[in-house]
């Protein structure tokens, strides 16, 4: 029987409907319609109420309100990438309402980007202290991406090995088994209550608004999952009107570089298809969708077939209230495919996996309530449970069924426009039944704050801590506090500086701790005395930009990591188990650069990492940290067609599962070399008035490189797509 302890989540939501009946008090309104230098309204303007917390969009009709506004002298700022920002002061609210007519002029020049993750609210991405990065949904389209694992594979300082997240060296692999990454979809965690991996293939990509990527250390306002860095996937706005979207994709794997690895006698095609349809009704407004992925594998076993849903509902209770709803599900099932054969049959598993089956379902459901109380107070709650389905047809027959539920209560109060205080309390308890981790629970709980001051000539200081404390099953719970502390510094308008230290501290999942399994031939044991890890990490850059036409940016990082959880093999019976290196360093520097030629129809982007990863007991390199990484893009456009060039590379890993190659598990598993991938892309916008419709073509992987990110798993070989996407 799942048993919760549900009183944080009571108080948590009784607190919350205390507060509803605050958001209606009376007073004026400052309203207004914000209009191009042609007099056409223009939607989706951002005004924002300076030295408040207040902010808000414009309709279809280019229509804004701010109601329930004390009398008072007022500044609104009006913003929109394409157009100059626009301040209007002074506006003076005494006995009556206002109402403005706003006319923005285009420009050349991009607005600048707006980013969540780094402080818990929205900030211009000049003004962090730690390093970030955005992926935006043009390019998730552009590039035919239904799963955010591929889109992460072409971010500078991010590696990914199979499925498992690697920001700056952060982590190796473990077939799942906890991640220092924490993954956030609208700013709600998102992840396994029992292996706490990140399920990415879960995410629709059709509805994404952009993806944020925080680099480094963030426990000290995220807690244990974050010592890594954090991924914040933000979901599209829920449309002003009926709108309609089809999106559709065939694809095709070309035949394998050798002879012999040609398993099959046919082609291997996949393909996927989604609808969605978004709509407003007055206060309420929703988004639903539906994909289906078929994929054929180019692998022996590694065939599958997916359906992903997804519905966002929000209501406005008023102006400064309202209640937003999701869920999302995927339901998958398909063949398994860990290592292959040996290097002769690259693309077969080995006989006795063949024929293996897994079928997973997950369901995950949130609620996040916001509450404006005043123009400086402002409540946000957030609570969601997972659900998570998992079971494979193999002779061990591994089942797990994990349920995960948290909540969440933040506070935001803006002293001013330079003064900002965040603070929350967050509670989680996750329940799994298991005959590979057992019967068995965990339990959470955290505490956070967090100052940001802006002075005048200009300097950004924020810091902030928090509280976690850590229950695993039978395991002695344990807490810790993370602290952390930045600086941003802009010496002129093209010239940033910045830094960042703090300590970070991740409990061990329940997977780390008690798994006990055997799977293609690996055997796996428990450490029940496993301990929570412990990192001190710094970080000093600089960001340059001449006119919106050229960009550089160069950042030192450095990791000190204590009790760091590694897999390996136990010399006394040669059986994996997770385990505490007692001390590893991880150090380096990011380079990036990029330019824009013909009015920013032509993009020039070039990103280079080196990373240095110690295991400092043992002397040597940590496993799966490429040394160097190189990442370039050119985008070119020419009237309606869009074209494309991206190259990846990285270097030879120097470590890897050297344990399991000598005791047989993985034939030829040594062989590895460095990666080298270019993927080509072409987009036409197709010239109908009644509805937005494109078309891609998209060849990955063109020279056919054979490559491994994990021993024995050869990556995808050269395949082409075609896809088509309609709005009406």
């Amino acid at each position: 029987m799942f048993k919760l302890k549900i009183s944080v989540y009571v108080i948590t939501l009784l607190f919350s409907l205390v507060t509803f009946s605050l958001s209606f008090a009376q007073g004026y309104s400052i309203s207004g319609i914000v209009k191009d230098t042609l007099g056409v309204p223009i939607q989706n303007v951002n005004v924002v109420k300076k030295g408040t917390l207040l902010g808000t969009t414009t309709n279809q009709s280019g229509f804004f309100e701010f109601k329930n506004t004390k009398p008072g002298i007022y500044t609104l700022e009006f913003s929109l990438i394409g157009f100059q920002k626009l301040v209007y002061d002074s506006i003076k609210v005494q006995n009556n309402s206002v109402f403005l007519n706003v006319v923005l002029r285009e420009t050349l020049i991009k607005a600048e980007q707006i980013i969540i993750t780094a402080g818990r609210h929205e900030e211009k991405i000049s003004e962090l202290t730690m390093s970030a990065e955005v992926i935006s949904s043009d390019f998730l389209s552009k590039k035919n991406l239904f799963n955010v694992e591929n889109a992460l594979r072409y971010v500078p300082g991010v590696n990914m090995t199979e499925d498992q997240i690697s920001i700056r060296g952060s982590s190796g692999y473990s077939r799942g088994a906890g991640s220092r990454v924490l993954l956030l979809i609208d700013g709600i965690p998102f992840y396994t209550g029992d292996t706490g991996e990140t399920i990415w293939e879960i995410i629709p990509t059709s509805q994404l608004e952009r993806i944020e990527i925080i680099k480094g250390a963030a426990s000290s306002l995220y807690g244990s999952t974050a010592i890594g860095g954090v991924v914040n996937v933000i979901t599209k706005r829920i449309s002003d009107h009926s709108l309609t979207s089809v999106s559709s994709f065939l694809g095709m794997y070309d035949k394998p570089h050798f002879d012999e690895w040609d398993w099959s006698d046919r082609m291997r095609f996949f393909n996927g298809l989604t609808v969605s349809h978004s709509n407003r009704f007055n206060d309420f407004g929703f988004s639903a969708s539906l994909t289906r992925l078929e994929d054929d594998s180019y692998k022996q076993s590694g065939f599958s077939k997916k359906y992903i849903t997804f519905l966002k509902a929000d209501y406005d209770f008023s102006t400064t209230s309202s209640l937003s709803l999701f869920f999302n599900s995927l339901n998958k099932r398909g063949g398994s495919f860990l290592y292959w054969k040996d290097s002769k049959n690259a693309l077969v598993p080995p006989d006795a996996d063949q024929g293996q089956r897994t079928a997973t379902n997950r369901y995950m459901s949130g609620l996040i309530y916001k509450n404006l109380l005043d123009q400086k107070f402002l409540l946000n709650v957030k609570t969601s449970y997972y659900l998570n389905k998992w079971n494979d047809e193999s002779e061990a027959g591994n089942r797990a069924t994990s349920n995960l539920i948290r909540s969440e209560v933040q506070m935001d109060y803006s002293f001013n426009d330079k003064s900002l205080l965040i603070s929350g309390v967050e509670a989680m308890h996750a329940d799994v039944r298991s005959n590979i981790f057992g019967d068995r629970n965990a339990n959470g709980f955290g505490i956070y704050s967090h100052f940001e001051q802006k002075f005048s000539f200009p300097l950004i200081v924020n810091a902030g801590f928090r509280y976690d404390y850590n229950k695993l099953s039978s395991i002695k719970g344990s807490g810790a506090i993370s602290p952390k502390v930045g600086l941003n510094y802009k010496l002129n308008p093209q010239l940033t500086f910045r830094t960042s230290f703090g300590l970070g501290f991740r409990a061990p999942t329940l997977a780390e701790a008690f798994t006990s399994t055997s799977t293609s031939g690996i055997t796996v044991k428990p450490n029940p005395l496993i301990s929570p890890e412990k990192n001190l990490s710094f970080e000093i850059g600089a960001d340059w930009n001449f006119k919106e036409i050229i960009g550089a940016e160069i950042n030192f990082f450095s990791n000190e990591f204590y009790d760091l959880i590694e897999a390996g093999i136990d010399p006394a019976d040669g059986l994996v188990i997770f385990k505490n290196v007692t001390r590893a360093r991880i150090q380096g520097f990011e380079l990036s650069y990029n330019f824009s030629l013909l009015k920013s129809d032509l993009l020039f982007s070039a990103n280079y990492t080196y990373l240095y990863s110690r295991d400092i007991d043992l002397k040597r390199a940590l496993k799966y940290r490429p040394k160097h990484s190189i990442y370039s893009s050119i985008d070119w456009k020419l009237l309606n067609v869009d074209f494309g060039i991206d190259a990846r590379y990285w270097s030879r890993v120097e470590e890897i599962d050297e344990e399991l190659i000598d005791l047989g598990l993985v034939k030829d598993g040594k062989k590895r070399t460095e990666v080298i991938v270019f993927d080509l892309r072409v987009g036409y916008q197709l010239p109908f008035a009644d509805f937005n419709s494109k078309i891609l073509l998209n060849a990955d992987n063109i020279f056919n490189y054979n490559y491994v990110e994990l021993i024995g798993n050869l990556k995808p070989i050269r395949n082409f797509s075609l896809s088509i996407e309609f709005q009406f």
